[in-house]
């Protein structure tokens, strides 16, 4: 195996081990040992075989690191996610980029599964690393009755 280096997101952190998962390709890399890593977090770094059997990994450079959160907002979604919403068909989402840095995701859905899709964004794995491919930090839900807005912000 070659050496590595990407984004990761810690997808799992104890005391003796952690679980990473390039967030470009998905693959997954268990280190031999835990750095002082933390569930949640974006790691940009390297990444190198553990010999001699190369099967865990070691965390040799880390570049950046950042904490990532999701929290679900009091707030509406805009007008310009309403606007957004209004435009596209029962079950679909639109993406579009935010000035400056990240995206927002509009995802319309039946009014009686609202909460339901808003739980299922939160627990999601991939809403953490989609905002650790973004270089963004926090995620940001608003929903009302039959749409979900996923703001991806700094």
């Amino acid at each position: 195996m070659d050496e590595t280096a990407g984004t990761f997101l810690v997808t799992h952190a104890d005391d003796a081990a952690a679980i990473l998962r390039d967030v470009e390709t998905g693959q997954v890399h268990t280190l031999a040992s835990n750095p002082g890593l933390e569930e949640g977090e974006a790691i940009e770094g390297e990444l190198a075989p553990e010999p001699p059997v190369e099967a865990t990994w070691e965390l040799r450079e880390i570049d950046g690191r950042r904490t990532l959160s999701v929290e679900e907002s009091e707030e509406p979604p805009t007008s310009q996610e309403r606007e957004i919403a209004a435009a596209q068909g029962m079950g679909e989402v639109t993406r579009r980029e935010r000035a400056g840095i990240g995206e927002i995701h509009v995802l319309t859905v039946p009014p009686e599964r609202t909460d339901e899709a808003v739980a299922e964004i939160r627990a999601d794995e991939e809403t953490l690393a989609r905002a650790a491919r973004y270089g963004v930090e926090r995620v940001e839900i608003r929903a009302e009755e039959g749409i979900v807005s996923v703001r991806y912000l700094p």
